[in-house]
């Protein structure tokens, strides 16, 4: 099931378009709580080029998303999408 997301005017501060937001969640390749928070997530994907993006929101009832934050994805997040070594 794909999660209700709702959209804050904030999401859009760094003109990542909705789509590719909505790319990014569907395809995410991380997602964890940040630390400190009980509610608040970092999500890490692509956006519909393949360009990598930072989303952070919060979730809401059993399967929502509050999203508040996206943008082209900062240098200190990358060495999460690369696949962990075992």
């Amino acid at each position: 099931m794909e999660p209700e997301i709702v959209f804050r005017q904030t999401a859009f501060k760094h003109h990542i378009a909705e789509a590719d937001i909505r790319w990014a969640v569907k395809t995410a390749r991380y997602e964890e709580l940040l630390e400190g928070f009980d509610d608040k997530y970092l999500l890490l994907g692509s956006d519909t080029r393949g360009n990598p993006i930072e989303i952070v929101y919060e979730v809401f009832g059993e399967n929502g998303m509050y999203i508040f934050h996206a943008m082209k994805c900062r240098k200190v997040y990358l060495p999460l999408l690369k696949p962990q070594e075992e």
